[in-house]
């Protein structure tokens, strides 16, 4: 049973302070690109009232020609607090953009610098900018020039192994003017692979006078808790634990908030959630959100009974009928299971 110290609830008692921001939850959504688009946001708001949402990261250049704002842009006036989040390397451009996305509704502006992906890192974004420490200061002091709303950094702890300079980074992105940071405790090189050294963010937050997130690996309430532990850090930041489990920040800060702790959902009450998803993409982005869903579909459907099957065959849906349908033939054959206890067992041949 996961336990709350009365040090750590004091610490976390407080509204996280994102400079003029005051946000009612330490913990936070992720951005995450092809998955924090509104519905999925709405999904995580259903649970988590007050934590800050995080769009999906926005290209600065692609606006600066386009001129217009992209879907994955647009925000919810109703789904405060938001904030929406950027890439580049260029500060005019991502100037530029902070400003749209200010006129959008966007409470905070972040900065991604810690995106590993190839396509990403081999333009001058994401977490290449931990290459270009210059750069990245002249990024984050044009951007808090141009709005008003606070800016904040998402990053890693360096490119590689050999190359982890977050402590130097870290305190040059406060320098220039970022109101938070929040750091995934991998470098470029490890992607998403072994486990998140949250020793660096514990180092991380010694050095600066900013909130600190911690983010990376957080998949459950007990992992959270080791975390603010361990780290010190001001809040967390939950990604992939919420692929196809939107329940989790809520759960988490309902913990924080009270110390208890909710039965997790059934397998039936995630099918539910599943099926709102599906419905609700359809009506937002019509055969582009079916397409989009099948990625999301198979996430829902793990651990349960035929969940494997269930899973292959919302990989490959065409339509909303097509996944409702699925969906709700799975959730009758699993609401017509035995309850655990009048499962029998076949004795065992010693």
């Amino acid at each position: 049973m996961v336990s709350l110290s009365p040090e750590l609830q004091a610490r976390l008692s407080t509204p996280l302070k994102i400079g003029s921001v005051e946000v009612n939850s330490r913990v936070l959504q992720s951005p995450l690109s092809g998955v924090t688009d509104l519905v999925f946001r709405r999904l995580v708001r259903r649970y988590a009232s007050d934590s800050m949402m995080y769009t999906e990261m926005v290209n600065a250049t692609g606006l600066h020609y386009v001129k217009e704002l992209p879907k994955i842009m647009e925000v919810d006036p109703n789904e405060r607090p938001i904030s929406i989040q950027l890439f580049d390397c260029r500060p005019d451009f991502l100037a530029e953009a902070a400003r749209m996305a200010v006129e959008e509704g966007a409470d905070t502006v972040d900065i991604n610098m810690g995106c590993p992906v190839n396509k990403i890192t081999k333009n001058g974004g994401g977490s290449s900018l931990l290459r270009e420490p210059q750069t990245a200061e002249a990024i984050v002091r044009e951007v808090a020039k141009a709005v008003d709303v606070p800016v904040t950094v998402k990053t890693r702890l360096g490119w590689s192994d050999k190359e982890i300079n977050i402590l130097e980074f870290a305190k040059r992105m406060e320098d220039a003017g970022a109101q938070m940071l929040t750091l995934h405790g991998r470098t470029r090189a490890q992607g998403y692979n072994g486990s998140a050294r949250w020793e660096w963010i514990g180092r991380v937050k010694e050095v600066l006078s900013i909130p600190v997130i911690a983010n990376g690996d957080i998949f459950s309430i007990e992992a959270a808790v080791r975390c603010l532990e361990q780290t010190g850090a001001d809040g967390v930041m939950c990604s992939r634990g919420t692929l196809g489990y939107p329940f989790l920040v809520g759960e988490i800060d309902r913990f924080l908030k009270t110390g208890e702790q909710l039965p997790s959902p059934t397998p039936v009450e995630r099918l539910e959630c599943a099926k709102d998803h599906l419905e609700a993409l359809w009506d937002y982005k019509g055969d582009r959100g079916i397409r989009q869903s099948r990625k999301h579909m198979t996430w829902y459907a793990k651990n349960f009974p035929g969940a494997a099957e269930l899973r292959g065959q919302l990989a490959v849906i065409e339509t909303v009928e097509q996944g409702v349908e699925l969906l709700n033939r799975a959730m009758e054959g699993l609401a017509n299971l035995p309850c655990p206890e009048e499962v029998s067992v076949e004795p065992q041949l010693v």
